[in-house]
């Protein structure tokens, strides 16, 4: 039944920009879910890869085929997109939004008590110039796009060998330089 479910995608040649590729193929994912409720939580703790996730699968490695990562990041990429996907697709359907403003009703009732002073200096309202309206209005399922964007940017920026960290966080800037050199 998962893989069946893989025949709903529309395959678009790529594009050459791997992100807006694999964002497409995220709204598309996001589409099929919310058309099989019942998919999201299986793709997380019974996926299964049948022919239908090879042909996808096949497609998000020919968009990142022009991308430096390595071959384990790109599975990792893979994986990361159908699971973070499947949850967003999981709280939408488990109430949404409409249970983010009961957890901000709550919240701004327990604040209110003062027994909670860091979560509250957290909390306090930022300056407009770190927080745009739209932003801080924002319902996390609109925002999903930019949100897989930042996860899929993060998770396939080159690691520095034997550091674990980004090459962008090379001290000396050098890891920009040579970030924007293989981009």
């Amino acid at each position: 039944m998962i893989d069946a479910t893989g025949s709903e995608y529309a395959f678009a040649a790529p594009t050459g920009d791997w992100l807006a590729d694999l964002l497409d193929i995220g709204d598309q994912a996001r589409a099929i879910m919310r058309r099989h409720p019942w998919l999201p939580s299986l793709l997380i703790t019974r996926s299964v890869l049948g022919p239908n996730g090879l042909v996808l699968l096949e497609h998000v490695l020919k968009a990142l085929a022009p991308h430096p990562a390595s071959l384990a990041a790109k599975l990792e990429a893979f994986a990361i997109l159908n699971t973070t996907t499947a949850l967003f697709v999981q709280n939408d359907l488990g109430g949404g939004s409409a249970r983010q403003q009961r957890n901000a009703a709550y919240l701004n009732h327990a604040l209110a008590t003062g027994r909670y002073p860091r979560l509250a200096e957290l909390l306090a309202p930022a300056s407009p110039a770190q927080v745009s309206p739209a932003e801080a209005a924002a319902d996390p399922a609109d925002r999903y796009r930019d949100i897989l964007a930042r996860i899929l940017s993060g998770l396939l920026v080159p690691v520095l060998a034997g550091s674990g960290c980004p090459a962008a966080d090379q001290p000396d800037g050098r890891g920009h330089e040579q970030q924007r050199e293989r981009e």
